[in-house]
């Protein structure tokens, strides 16, 4: 694996066709150049590793030099990678410039330890202001995700719906464009025709979502409801791989580690994020995860690509077998992993699988990647948390008396054979979901978990007079290590008493 392994700075093609696709409808001009740095990104790839070009990727080089061509781009390579499409992170572009950060840096030939620290406590300045800042910004399309098999639920969105097309918005005697589950359309229980007939203004409001539309089109909405459980919310991810707008979940589900909005209160709530106040959001850390396929001694082929949420499980499937797994970090082998699988989850997971396997809570707001075996052979393979900056690696050894499976957040299943490997890095496609407060994670671990709760809480004692009087009044004070006439004297303790007496 070591010999047919792609570099750090490799990236998978569907990663670059995912910025490719994001680039294509952006209009700020700082990001015209994206094209021409992949193309760039590619060449330069090609010739680090020292391997022949594929076909496939000759023509990806030849379609990104013709998009370049076609956009007008300029030739000056950029730092990409860090160019993030998401459009909550571009509403700081013009405030930060981290190209000039990280030339400077690489100018510098004796950068100094305090200089980088500056640097680094800069960035993260600029991350938590990222979340502290309201957005206030129109919302006008409305998507709302639920389950639509569900009966109860698609009256709470039909609700959900009628509310937000009747209600004025933004100086309009309309309200806002709401989109819906396609499979609503033919639904008797949400009937559309019927409340288009009862309000004909609804039949240009009224609009429908589907798979497609989420991976084509996924800046149309400005906001996303989800009615439901943490699975719905999940479910969202999963539509969305590549920009997601900011989502604001309703508690509908069995669980709510995600979803900290009543719906009872949903005017409340939407009235104040649509209006004056606006909306604060907490850019959730998401996994890209890309299988490769063994080329038998060729380059490897790459397979399937996910966005993850909550985690990527490697168990033995169907196997007696134990799981043999090679841990790669940065193309260094960190370890044999023989255990019946390892989970590797984001902090959002970590209420999860990960928990129910042993490993540790962790906000979400702290960047990090959780490693944690399944019942690992050996009791020292301990959960850790890895730094996310880390390009994971997980091979499957072509000497392996089984194959392994993956999960991506529960779906996806994929077999891994002898000889596959798939890779984990930190998503340039967060999560964005609408907060209610500073402290709603502890919240929702305190009222789910019931993380650090009693049964009972101890005793205390006020000192008022009532409390004395309905104890018993003792003699003697146990409590003290000294007697009560002895307070002021040189033998007020048990070892000066013993002393006086041995005349010491």
């Amino acid at each position: 694996h070591r010999k047919n392994a792609l570099s750090v700075e490799s990236i998978p093609r569907q990663t670059i066709m995912k910025a490719l696709a994001s680039a294509g409808r952006n209009h700020n001009p700082h990001n015209l150049s994206l094209a021409s740095s992949l193309n760039g990104m590619i060449n330069n790839q090609g010739q680090a590793d020292n391997r022949p070009g594929t076909a496939t990727s000759q023509k990806l080089s030849a379609a990104l030099t013709d998009l370049a061509g076609r956009n007008g781009s300029p030739n000056t390579p950029r730092f990409a990678a860090l160019q993030s499409p998401c459009f909550y992170h571009q509403r700081f572009d013009d405030a930060v410039n981290i190209d000039k950060v990280l030339e400077e840096i690489k100018e510098d030939e004796y950068m100094s330890h305090s200089r980088l620290m500056q640097t680094a406590t800069g960035v993260r300045e600029v991350s938590k202001q990222l979340q502290r800042r309201p957005i206030k910004r129109a919302v006008r399309n409305v998507m709302i995700v639920t389950k639509a098999r569900d009966n109860q639920l698609v009256n709470y969105t039909k609700d959900l719906a009628v509310w937000l097309m009747s209600t004025p918005r933004y100086g309009s005697d309309l309200g806002v464009n709401v989109y819906v589950d396609a499979k609503l359309r033919n639904s008797k229980r949400f009937g559309a025709a019927g409340l288009i007939e009862e309000q004909p203004r609804f039949q240009h409001l009224l609009k429908y979502w589907s798979p497609d539309l989420c991976w084509s089109q996924p800046e149309k909405f400005d906001l996303v409801l989800t009615l439901g459980g943490d699975g719905t919310v999940l479910f969202t991810s999963w539509l969305f791989q590549r920009i997601v707008p900011p989502i604001l979940s309703f508690s509908l589900g069995s669980l709510g580690f995600l979803t900290n909005f009543e719906y009872e209160k949903f005017k409340e709530h939407l009235n104040k994020i649509m209006g004056e106040e606006g909306m604060r959001v907490n850019l959730r850390m998401r996994f890209t995860c890309t299988v490769y396929r063994d080329g038998k001694g060729e380059e490897m082929e790459e397979g399937e690509q996910f966005e993850v949420l909550n985690e990527l499980v490697i168990d033995r499937g169907p196997s007696s077998y134990i799981s043999n797994l090679e841990l790669y970090g940065d193309n260094e082998l960190l370890t044999i992993v023989q255990a019946d699988g390892c989970i590797f989850s984001t902090p959002t997971g970590s209420t999860a699988y990960s928990l129910s396997a042993g490993g540790s809570l962790v906000h979400p707001d702290i960047p990090a990647i959780l490693l944690t075996p399944i019942c690992p052979h050996t009791l020292s393979f301990r959960p850790m948390v890895l730094s996310d900056t880390m390009l994971l690696r997980v091979s499957i050894p072509r000497n392996s008396r089984a194959t392994a499976y993956c999960s991506f957040d529960g779906k996806g299943r994929v077999e891994l054979r002898q000889g596959d490997h798939v890779t984990i890095a930190a998503s340039q496609y967060p999560f964005p979901t609408v907060v209610r407060s500073g402290a709603e994670w502890f919240d929702s671990v305190s009222r789910t978990l019931r993380w650090n709760t009693r049964g009972a809480m101890q005793k205390g004692w006020d000192g008022e007079e009532q409390n004395k009087e309905e104890e018993v009044e003792w003699d003697i004070d146990t409590d003290s290590a000294c007697y009560g006439s002895e307070d002021s004297s040189i033998s007020a303790s048990p070892l000066r008493r013993q002393m006086s007496m041995l005349g010491m």
